[in-house]
């Protein structure tokens, strides 16, 4: 309400954050968090593997650097990228969420910052002074301890962001006493770490997996060795996350729970919740069965292709999960206090007496009258539908419309039909929130959106709304 609004209408802005922020986690998951301490514990392999007349094995220095290369050049790249792009979008996007987490989260925003930038300056040292750890046992022992470090600090980042994640799934007793420890410490967090923390563990099991096969001679002794040691870290991993993952499930606000076949697969995709359950399913089942042979039959021959499963199901995974995690909060942004529309829970009742438009700072008109009533009910539209709809782009309303009312091509919508209907649509999309307004409100929004399903374009209004 305070802040000019940011609208894509061709792909919708919840999209936009959706595809940086699950590109982040992967990337943040599978090459951090996770895969900086499987990089470590290889070279450490290597380290104590090193003969008498040797500071290191090469073959395992040689394949842990490798590995850290890749990790190197994406984490430092796309994923920083995405990481400020996360932000960026963010604040465009959905300003007040993103200012409210601000100000609760202040001091570990701050630390997780710190830690941050501790983590960068860490890999920074821990990838370009690899080489020159080679010139001593003492040198060596220094660089894996460095290792060590660079995984603890990444560790911390992710557990401070958790707890923020959490908080905008389950405010817990923060809505009350509006205290940090209260968002910090929110029922969530815990069950929701001790499933993430595996996760990326697994994750770049199954990403160093492909690579080492990619990265050693084929059918070699050392390939052998090497895949089998990461196939164990693999089957030592999984049991935890299914662990963190039932936690994690019990603790989510049962209210929450009836949006799951919704959050997996979308209105438009109901129907393959079963299909994409068994995806789930089949992927976890993959990596067991992929790093059980590799461990307990090392010499059993395996095509190449077949490693690759492993990954594309943990990152499959890993994105379904991101979704779920974004949609199921529905219908709020943060949990029992600030809708999906931005709007706060608790300033709904000004809203609805007063009108939304009267209490926007960049609405140019703060009432419905008979002359501005289309572009009325756009500025309705993008305060109140426009974090989750579009007008004729992905999840466009006017779509939605006919739809559910089962239009014929050319055939009209009904406007006393959809305002009973948004009157009352949180009785029917229990993951949509009220709807704001007051009465003339409705209506102007009843007439856009009928002028958007007639002509086809909003309005001309750019002084409004940014597109």
């Amino acid at each position: 309400m305070d802040f000019p609004i940011f609208h894509l209408d061709f792909m919708g802005d919840r999209l936009l954050i959706a595809i940086i922020a699950v590109l982040h986690v992967l990337i943040n998951h599978g090459l951090a968090v996770g895969f900086i301490p499987l990089v470590t514990w290889i070279e450490y392999l290597g380290f104590k593997k090193g003969g008498q007349n040797a500071i290191v094995n090469n073959e395992w220095d040689r394949l842990a650097y490798r590995l850290m290369t890749v990790a190197f050049i994406i984490t430092t790249t796309i994923g920083a990228m995405t990481g400020v792009g996360i932000w960026f979008a963010s604040s465009l996007v959905n300003p007040a969420s993103i200012g409210s987490l601000i100000r609760v989260f202040y001091g570990a925003w701050f630390v997780e910052w710190i830690v941050f930038v501790t983590e960068v300056v860490l890999i920074l040292l821990y990838y370009l002074s690899w080489k020159r750890s080679l010139v001593s046992i003492e040198a060596k022992a220094k660089h894996i301890k460095l290792g060590v470090a660079l995984s603890i600090f990444s560790w911390i980042t992710m557990s401070i962001i958790v707890s923020i994640l959490g908080f905008m799934m389950d405010t817990g007793s923060w809505v009350e006493n509006k205290t940090f420890i209260a968002g910090f410490t929110n029922p969530v967090y815990i069950p929701q770490l001790s499933f993430r923390t595996p996760l990326a563990a697994l994750m770049a099991g199954a990403l160093g997996l492909f690579l080492t096969k990619l990265f050693t001679k084929n059918g070699s002794d050392f390939q052998k060795a090497s895949t089998k040691k990461i196939a164990q870290w693999m089957l030592l991993t999984l049991p935890f996350m299914l662990i963190g993952a039932l936690a994690y499930y019990f603790k989510i606000p049962e209210l929450m729970i009836g949006n799951l076949p919704v959050a997996v697969g979308t209105m438009d995709f109901q129907s393959w919740y079963d299909l994409l359950v068994k995806f789930i399913i089949g992927a976890l089942t993959t990596v067991l069965l992929v790093a059980g042979v590799i461990f307990f039959k090392p010499n059993f021959k395996i095509p190449t292709a077949v490693y690759i499963l492993p990954v594309i199901g943990m990152l499959g995974f890993a994105g379904i999960f991101e979704r779920i995690r974004e949609f199921i909060r529905k219908p709020y942004v943060i949990g029992n206090y600030m809708y999906s529309n931005t709007l706060r829970k608790d300033e709904y009742p000004l809203f609805k007496r007063d009108g939304v438009l009267a209490h926007a700072t960049y609405s140019p008109v703060k009432e419905v009258t008979d002359e501005n009533k289309l572009v009325a009910g756009e500025q309705v539209f993008m305060i109140s539908c426009s974090r989750c709809h579009t007008t004729h782009g992905i999840n466009s309303v006017v779509d939605k419309f006919e739809n559910m009312y089962s239009l014929k091509a050319g055939e009209k919508l009904n406007g006393d039909l959809m305002k009973n209907y948004i009157k009352h649509i949180e009785n029917a999309r229990y993951f949509m929130p009220p709807f704001p307004g007051n009465e003339a409100e409705l209506g102007a929004l009843v007439e856009y959106i009928k002028h958007l399903q007639e002509d086809g374009t909003p309005i001309d209004n750019q002084a409004t709304s940014m597109r």
